[in-house]
């Protein structure tokens, strides 16, 4: 099925919406006695109320794949690891998104036909095996230089590492599926199409756990074909990296049939490996291989693949090889390779050694995605975790795209300031943004609106309610500051243990929480809760551990508990039993509520005098993630609870409200499709039935309470939203989403309207 995709223009400065006072007056007019009534439904209603994206274009974000048009080095597709698809015919001058009516916004692969360049394929579901990354829906297709778009299959792939077309056969598609990231199945290894992608066999597969990550053809020959293995699985708890079923293996018939290649190669269990070939010698392939023991780093055939030497130790760190372990060769110098790492790594000696291309200073790092001009080597495009750059000196000197609103938001807030609030918003890798909601200028909020205060990863913000110069933000890991916009002074406030207590564990996203009843009051935790009632010079515990308090390295991955030596890698990211979600109730001051990774629901009604354990909610896996609670604003009694059970596999979207503190549960999931994660919730303060969600691909809201739920995207691409805010004061709706930036609904009194029955 081919379906059309909307598209427009990015410069970097966002319009504003349309009015909603045709809509409201349309409501207020449909009565009984009306005979508009009849006419407008609630997803009709919504449908008018269109979202308004603020930006920011000028930070960028996560890019996963480049690919440039053959016969037209201005026609550029750019692959968004969270944020969709990308075209250039202007070298950059403007971007334009191709792929925002399509199920995934998830981006690992793009891929031109040789024989034929506006046919375009992606693979969704990012390669990358990061904690906070989406799955995709399988392999698409574009006849028409992405105007249009088909559904190929591999649905059950999740994540696409490689795609391959036959550069003298269109019809000859070979595709790396990954599979699942955090449980066994779906489809994995290597599919083949000896009909343009009308149907698919698998030729390479190694077990439940196994997919492949990277394919490459030899140069002269595409007959013989190498592919990388890899065995890896993700939980909440930790990430095993690696595992007995990775490998390199090799075809000589097109990918019919393959055969692993072993000599040379580590004998201990292997992780992500990267492939790459050149033009200038194809007799060679280079592979960067994660393992341990001594045996991981960067390795070298002569013969094609039959044997390997190991060059040197080195492989891709940082986050971890999992988030970068990619190489791309120069089409022609055979000893020059660039690896996906921190900072792209340049060896000019075929391996043996190895050092920083970039100064780090002229671009940001974290680089995922390169492509070389095979006219010209110095030529290069990178992709990495703030979006899209550009060098003529192999590295040198960089220049920057600010034209593509691709940010990846966790948290937002909202001050109430006049004219016009400022949204404060956490980014992955790209710190903590500041800016206006909007300016008088015609553009509304322009790239110069946008500023910085806090770099690293952004998490936890939020604004002094009664002074909006006095913001707290955090970086990862719960270091929390305390800043001054004026002055721009942060001051380091993160509680420390007293003598003797034990360390700790914070969670990569720690939960900050400004008392609605206290300004000076703040809430934070770690595997307690912290309260300061002096904007956090002091600190006092008021709870004991609220988690399980479970060693990570005692749970399972894929089906066993694996030994200290394997590969663990659980260096860039949370500590495990953490609290990740904090909510005192608006109407009850003390009556506070927790939520932790391994799923856990606390409360207390003195202030942290004493804590009771909330009843557990049903049907949901064990040690899923609490990703929030959220006291009504209307009832001391009332709660809401979204849970997380991704990480084990399990998509269904879990949302619950107890009318008793949590000693009982009701779900109000309703009509939520199954894969809509529930990220963020709100509830109105005048009406109780209307809620906004933050979901997986949408923003929703319910008029009843969560018997039925309506999406609320007029205007907006696919895009999971992991935050949504409330400015109650003017009555707007502000989505943070991971990977296009910020939306807002400006007044969204017709919902309250709907709720209170103006269609009945």
């Amino acid at each position: 099925m081919t379906r059309p995709v909307r598209s427009r223009s990015v410069f970097g400065c966002f319009a504003p919406a349309p009015s909603f006072a045709l809509l409201a007056a349309g409501l207020a007019l449909a009565t009984p006695n009306n005979a508009v009534h009849a006419q407008v439904g609630v997803d009709q209603a919504a449908a008018a109320l269109t979202l308004r994206e603020i930006g920011p274009a000028v930070a960028g974000g996560r890019i996963s794949d480049i690919a440039v048009h053959p016969h037209d080095p201005s026609t550029w597709y750019i692959g968004v690891g969270s944020g969709g698809v990308w075209k250039t015919t202007n070298a950059g001058t403007t971007f334009t998104p191709i792929f925002d009516e399509q199920p995934s916004y998830s981006i690992g692969e793009i891929a031109l036909d040789p024989s034929n360049p506006e046919v375009v394929w992606v693979g969704s579901g990012e390669n990358v095996s990061g904690r906070h990354v989406a799955w995709g829906t399988g392999v698409y297709r574009s006849r028409d230089g992405g105007q249009t778009w088909e559904s190929m299959g591999l649905d059950a792939s999740e994540h696409i590492g490689k795609i391959l077309i036959h550069p003298d056969d269109s019809d000859v598609v070979l595709v790396a599926a990954e599979g699942p990231l955090w449980s066994a199945g779906g489809e994995r290894g290597v599919y083949r199409s000896d009909d343009g992608g009308e149907s698919w066999t698998a030729v390479l597969t190694v077990d439940e756990h196994t997919g492949v990550t990277d394919l490459e053809f030899a140069p002269d020959d595409p007959s013989t074909v190498y592919a990388a293995t890899f065995q890896r699985r993700r939980h909440v708890w930790g990430y095993m990296a690696g595992g007995p079923g990775s490998g390199i293996w090799k075809s000589t018939d097109a990918g019919a049939s393959w055969r692993e290649v072993t000599t040379g190669l580590p004998t201990r269990d292997m992780g992500k490996i990267g492939l790459a070939v050149t033009p200038a010698d194809p007799d060679r392939v280079y592979a960067t291989i994660e393992s341990n023991g001594g045996q991981e780093g960067f390795y070298r055939s002569l013969d094609r693949g039959e044997s390997w030497e190991h060059r040197t130790t080195y492989i891709s760190g940082g986050t971890g090889p999992h988030y970068y372990q990619e190489i791309e060769a120069s089409p022609t110098e055979p000893d020059v390779v660039i690896q996906m790492d921190v900072f792209f790594q340049v060896t000019y000696d075929g391996g043996a050694t190895f050092d920083n291309l970039e100064t780090g200073r002229d671009k940001h790092s974290d680089n995922h995605a390169l492509w070389i001009d095979p006219a010209n080597p110095l030529h290069m495009l990178g992709g990495t975790d703030a979006g899209l750059y550009e060098t003529f000196d192999r590295g040198t000197t960089w220049r920057h795209f600010p034209n593509m609103p691709i940010a990846q938001f966790y948290k937002v807030a909202a001050s109430n300031s006049e004219p016009f609030y400022e949204v404060l918003a956490g980014a992955q890798d790209l710190g903590t943004l500041w800016a206006p909601a909007r300016t008088q200028t015609t553009e509304v909020v322009r790239n110069e609106d946008w500023l910085f205060p806090m770099g690293a990863d952004g998490y936890g913000v939020a604004f002094d309610p009664t002074d909006a110069n006095i913001v707290y933000l955090m970086t990862q890991q719960g270091n929390l500051y305390r800043s001054d916009m004026r002055s721009g002074e942060a001051m380091p406030i993160q509680p420390q243990p007293a003598p003797g207590d034990p360390a700790e564990r914070w969670n990569w996203d720690s939960p900050i929480l400004v008392s609605p009843h206290d300004s000076d009051r703040i809430y934070f935790a770690s595997q307690r809760l912290w309260v300061s009632d002096n904007r956090g010079d002091d600190w006092t515990a008021i709870s004991g551990d609220l988690t399980t308090d479970t060693d990570r390295y005692t749970l399972p991955y894929m089906g066993r508990v694996w030994e200290m030596d394997a590969l663990h890698d659980n260096g860039a990211m949370s500590k495990y039993a953490t609290i990740t979600t904090l909510s005192e109730s608006p109407v009850a001051a003390g009556t506070i509520y927790t939520g932790s990774d391994d799923g856990l629901i606390h409360m207390t009604t003195d202030g942290g005098a004493s804590w009771t354990q909330a009843a557990p909610l049903p049907g949901v896996p064990e040690r899923s993630f609490i990703n929030k609670v959220v006291a009504s604003e209307l009832d001391a009694e009332t709660v809401f609870a979204l849970a997380d059970a991704h990480k084990v596999g399990d998509y269904a979207p879990y949302l619950f409200r107890s009318d008793d503190r949590g000693a009982s549960w009701t779900s109000i999931r309703g009509d939520l499709p199954d894969g809509e994660l529930v990220w963020a919730l709100q509830q109105d303060h005048e009406e109780a039935g209307l809620l906004i969600l933050a979901g997986e691909t949408s923003l929703w809201f319910t008029i009843d309470g969560g018997g039925a739920w309506h999406r609320l995207d007029a205007g907006a691409p696919t895009i999971a939203y992991r935050d949504v805010q409330l400015q109650r004061r003017d009555d707007d709706i502000i989505g943070g989403t991971f990977g296009r930036g910020i939306f807002i609904l400006d007044d969204y009194a017709p919902l309250r309207a709907l709720a209170r029955g103006v269609l009945a």
